[in-house]
């Protein structure tokens, strides 16, 4: 079930701003991979987030991971190959990417040969839980995984665009003293001539993700090594995120980023994350 009516408050609809939906209702394809269907609105703004629960969408994204037996390592290397045709066609998607991972389910430039995961976004629970499900999609990848996980997320902020799709806002932000888990989502495509720079940073940054308090789980993945990265992380609360985005390295790296130009496309999202399954690298999500 999604996150309760109130501080996370969940109803149809989308964010004002005007819309790419067709007269006839029907969803449109998106000119960079995904559909807009009636409901779904595009910012007027680099940024987005809710104040009013009326104005929410009903999309629901999906994280889900796998960690491959050794045996089906070829068979999750093909499902890399085809990229999201391995799962175009699922009833209620907008938007997907099938994603590789750094060694360990890490951040660095070593690629790991037996994590993948997937990403999506869909047009409302049902869709999301009929391509979770036994019988759907990601049960080719659960059944040949030796560790699985998969968690909901209903956006309450976002700013930029994944391959150009900008995230509809599905819930209200928690408060900073609310005590309730966020997840956060950063993906960016690195400039060529940028990214010895960039890398020189990031081994600093992740260390200190992955000792961070309040960091429940946090997963490194990416479209293409080097180039087109993204970090997916799990808060135990609004404050223990901030308080990490804020110091260290991690600051240090988000300053040089903005002087440094590295990114030509980027997306940072913020989500209440909601029924998740399974766990990840030991850890499991109260969520």
């Amino acid at each position: 079930m999604p996150p309760s009516v109130g501080a996370h408050a969940l109803r149809d609809g989308g964010p004002a701003g005007p819309t790419t939906a067709r007269r006839d209702g029907a969803p449109s394809r998106d000119e960079r991979g995904g559909t807009r269907g009636p409901d779904d609105r595009v910012a007027p703004r680099a940024d987005a987030s809710a104040r009013d629960a009326d104005t929410l969408s009903s999309q629901v994204a999906v994280l889900a991971l796998a960690d491959l037996v050794p045996a089906s390592r070829a068979w999750g290397w093909s499902r890399f190959v085809l990229g999201d045709h391995a799962v175009r066609g699922t009833s209620g998607l907008r938007f997907v990417k099938v994603l590789g991972s750094g060694e360990g389910g890490g951040f660095g430039v070593k690629p790991s040969t037996s994590i993948q995961g997937v990403f999506g976004v869909f047009d409302d629970d049902a869709s999301a839980d009929a391509f979770l499900a036994a019988s759907g999609p990601f049960e080719s990848w659960r059944r040949r995984a030796r560790e699985h996980f998969s968690v909901k997320l209903r956006a309450w902020s976002s700013r930029g665009s994944w391959s150009g799709f900008r995230f509809a806002i599905g819930a209200l932000a928690p408060s900073a003293d609310a005590g309730v888990p966020v997840a956060a989502l950063t993906r960016a495509s690195i400039r060529p001539s940028r990214a010895r720079a960039f890398w020189s940073m990031e081994p600093a940054a992740e260390r200190d993700l992955e000792r961070a308090s309040g960091c429940l789980i946090a997963a490194g993945v990416g479209e293409a090594p080097l180039l087109r990265q993204a970090t997916f992380s799990v808060w135990e609360s609004v404050a223990a995120m901030d308080a990490y985005a804020r110091t260290g390295a991690h600051l240090a790296a988000i300053r040089a980023s903005a002087q440094g130009a590295f990114f030509s496309e980027s997306a940072f999202v913020r989500f209440v994350p909601y029924d998740a399954r399974g766990t990840w690298r030991g850890r499991r999500l109260d969520a």
